[in-house]
């Protein structure tokens, strides 16, 4: 036991839900990466994109690897955007409109978009015409992936952001030091409420991030069978 552990008995308690807390942060930010990887593998194949794969900075610090996913969801989101304008400017008003519609059947629109995305895209197949139906427009570009998004923005400009990936693979008081070279002493508590809020937030817009790339790959494996 640390001599500090005699003054502030905590600590050891600390320390095990510091660890924790810094184990659940590493996997979120895992599963994030190789989401992303997905759906960018998607709108590779299926879109034309040529977006570049992303890889996690085991040496960099929290913030940077949480701006690594920021910059290639802009990126995707900007490809989705240039999709949205062609189809937009290649369909009827009235059928784009229908694009739009949460109403509207997702086979009609699929058929709405086949009629048009092989001009879009050059060649394109009924997989290439789900994958736009799934993505552009729809609630996962404006809303999911924006979500995710402002969540990570915020975790980066926290009390974590300094932190580095690296000491997630360290002893418990290893990590425990770490952070105490990040934050003040004095700030350590505020930190563990930080990652604890933090956290919450984060789980619920990745869940909910990966469960709509599921459902687009799942779209894709039924469109080519």
């Amino acid at each position: 036991m640390a001599q500090s552990d005699f003054l502030y008995p905590e600590n050891p308690k600390r320390r095990q839900e510091v660890n924790r807390l810094h184990q659940e942060l590493l996997d979120c930010l895992s599963d994030s990466f190789h989401a992303t990887n997905k759906l960018i593998g998607v709108l590779n194949t299926h879109l034309g994109c040529t977006l570049p794969s992303i890889e996690m900075k085991r040496d960099g610090t929290i913030k940077e690897n949480c701006d690594i996913i920021i910059q290639a969801m802009m990126n995707i989101q900007k490809e989705l955007q240039k999709v949205d304008e062609a189809l937009k400017d290649k369909l009827e008003p009235t059928l784009y409109r229908k694009l739009q519609d949460i109403k509207e059947r997702e086979t009609e629109k699929i058929a709405i978009v086949q009629k048009v995305i092989s001009v879009i895209l050059g060649e394109a197949t009924s997989a290439a015409s789900a994958v736009a139906v799934k993505l552009v427009g729809s609630n996962i570009t404006t809303g999911i992936i924006n979500k995710l998004v402002t969540v990570l923005a915020q975790i980066g400009a926290s009390l974590l952001g300094s932190i580095g990936v690296a000491v997630l693979g360290l002893g418990i008081d290893m990590i425990f030091r770490a952070i105490l070279g990040a934050v003040e002493k004095t700030q350590l508590q505020a930190a563990i409420k930080s990652y604890e809020k933090h956290l919450v937030e984060f789980k619920s817009a990745s869940e909910k991030y990966h469960h709509a790339i599921t459902e687009v790959t799942n779209t894709v494996k039924h469109q080519m069978k």
